[in-house]
């Protein structure tokens, strides 16, 4: 695997984990009584994006050294995986 495929791949599992990570932690302007006039309620109170970026590179880092592991390491493949309807041969 070279390294620009390594980086390609990596910064895919980043960016699907940061989409999945975004919510956890955050505080809306109504959870903390203090709307700011003019925004809606529902808006982050704070910014928060760094304690995001970080979780989302730890969390990607753990969940690509899983891929690279069985990928690279024990070479398992994607046809590897059966199948859902098998073949009739």
């Amino acid at each position: 695997m070279s390294w620009i495929s390594i980086v390609a791949i990596f910064f895919i599992i980043w960016w699907v984990v940061l989409f999945a990570t975004l919510p956890f932690g955050l505080r809306t302007q109504d959870e903390d009584r203090n709307v700011t006039l003019g925004t809606t309620p529902s808006a982050p109170h704070g910014p928060h994006m760094l304690k995001v970026v970080v979780r989302t590179t730890i969390v990607s880092i753990v969940i690509f050294a899983v891929f690279y592991v069985l990928t690279a390491v024990l070479g398992y493949r994607f046809q590897d995986i059966p199948l859902i309807i098998p073949s009739a041969a």
